[in-house]
């Protein structure tokens, strides 16, 4: 243990306040407020729009009574805490969205029938609690990706631990602005520390946090400190509690799930409790509703794309311009997995030959089993597939035979599989595979095989119907991006 730190260069100590009071939660979620405004409104004259297109007999005018409907669903979001939302993440906060909403709507169609208000079509209502639903969550992700960059947004965070879990707390909040959680100073009694990790200045000992806090009006505190003993920690919490109004406590449990692990009492005993969610067969059930309910529709609306991509590749390369692969399925079966064509008929042998001409290519494809400049790919046709991933669209034929789910650990060739651990592979074979998944809209083909099992484990204990749509809608994103597809 290094040497306790009596105080801090000045400089540090004004970094540190600086980045406090650059941080302005009030005017984060004013901003936020408005967006959210400004879709339900939106949401709410498109529903009167549509009905009245489908209905000439709607009268628009009336409905210009039920704005105060408006100020009801920011009223909710603000209940469920979503003003300014730090620290809440896209998850988490989509299923509080959608909980306030349907609660606002309902109340407000129980209101209109019990006063009696006629006039108000029923389809109209319908529409603007579906439309909100959509329309809140996505002007909000548009504005975070918008405006997370600049330097007022969020609100300003201390970190108790300048050590290893620290410092890894405070490389994910600057990896991921859209939080809303600004590090604004580290807290260490440790002189050995970095004066400075990611541009967050240690700005004082410990026991300097809550006085700190308060001068600079900071609300949220995490403590990153998985090797401090009981008393100490014990100490360090009352301390904070009578400064910070949000205090965060980071155990040593990096690497499991986050999402909706549970506390228990056990008499008198806190206990967490982390659930297995795609293990449950009701869970399994909705999941399989939600499959049917959106691959149906896409198969239908993908097929001229698919036929149009089948005759591209028929004039580029002669024979069958669909692909089918053996790979890992649900209970350890093998399934066929279909594809549109981008390689040549006699890939494997390119790829053997080029790998054993390009000792630099073969490192690369035993880190990640995927090449950057692949030589196999047909000339623009199969580069054009694979970056914008439309060579998976046959894959609904497996979603819909039941083979494959939307959502879900990809199906990996034997090859593939063989590199993960035995336990891994079993955790897998408990799911079914999926079209697309949270590696392929986190890191896609940068990934290596470490983050590849992580993402699909972290996928596989913490799933639940609101991170489905999450991968879902993020998945456009990625596609469109086209940010490390090959």
């Amino acid at each position: 243990m290094g040497s306790t730190v009596q105080a801090r260069p000045y400089a540090a100590l004004r970094r540190a306040g600086q980045a406090a009071r650059t941080a302005r939660p009030a005017l984060t979620a004013a901003v936020i407020f408005t967006v959210d405004l400004a879709a339900v409104l939106a949401a709410g004259s498109a529903a009167v729009w549509l009905w009245s297109f489908l209905k000439p007999a709607v009268d628009p005018s009336e409905y210009l009574r039920l704005w105060p409907a408006a100020l009801a669903y920011l009223t909710a979001y603000g209940m469920f805490g979503l003003y300014p939302g730090a620290g809440i993440g896209p998850v988490e906060e989509l299923r509080r969205i959608a909980l306030a909403t349907t609660l606002v709507s309902l109340a407000s169609t129980a209101a209109l029938v019990l006063t009696r208000e006629a006039g108000f079509s029923r389809g109209v209502l319908l529409g603007a609690w579906i439309l909100t639903l959509f329309a809140v969550p996505l002007s909000r992700a548009a504005a975070r990706t918008l405006l997370a960059a600049c330097w007022w947004w969020g609100t300003p965070v201390v970190v108790l631990g300048a050590g290893k879990a620290g410092r890894a707390v405070v490389q994910r909040l600057k990896r991921q602005p859209e939080l809303g959680l600004k590090p604004a100073a580290f807290f260490d009694d440790d002189a050995e520390k970095p004066p400075v990790w990611e541009g967050v200045p240690l700005a004082g000992p410990l026991k300097a946090a809550p006085e700190w806090g308060r001068r600079h009006k900071v609300r949220y505190a995490l403590i990153a400190m998985p090797s401090l003993k009981r008393p100490e920690l014990l100490a360090v919490l009352e301390d904070c509690g009578a400064s910070f109004r949000h205090v965060i406590l980071l155990p040593d449990l990096f690497g499991m799930a986050s999402l909706w692990v549970n506390a228990r009492d056990l008499g008198g005993l806190l206990g967490l409790e982390v659930r297995q969610n795609l293990l449950s067969p009701l869970n399994r059930t909705l999941k399989r509703l939600l499959d049917v309910c959106i691959a149906l529709p896409a198969a239908m609306f993908a097929l001229p794309v698919i036929a149009l991509a089948a005759l591209w590749i028929r004039r580029v390369s002669p024979g069958n311009p669909f692909y089918a692969q053996q790979r890992g399925g649900e209970a350890g079966r093998t399934i066929r997995v279909y594809k549109l064509r981008t390689m040549y008929p006699n890939a494997d042998q390119i790829l053997d030959r080029y790998l054993r001409e390009h000792p630099e290519a073969w490192l690369e494809w035993q880190r990640t089993c995927k090449l950057k400049d692949d030589p196999r790919l047909l000339p623009r046709i199969g580069k054009l597939l694979r970056r914008t991933s439309l060579d998976e669209l046959p894959q609904l034929w497996n979603v819909l035979k039941g083979e494959m789910s939307l959502v879900g650990p990809r199906p990996f060739p034997a090859y593939h599989l063989e590199r993960f651990p035995s336990d891994f592979q079993a955790l897998r074979a408990r799911v079914r595979p999926g079209l697309t998944g949270l590696w392929q809209v986190t890191a896609r083909s940068d990934g290596d095989l470490e983050i590849q099992q992580a993402l699909d484990a972290y996928y596989i204990r913490n799933w639940s119907l609101w991170l489905d749509l999450h991968i879902l809608a993020r998945t456009l994103r990625a596609v469109l991006s086209a940010r490390g597809a090959y």
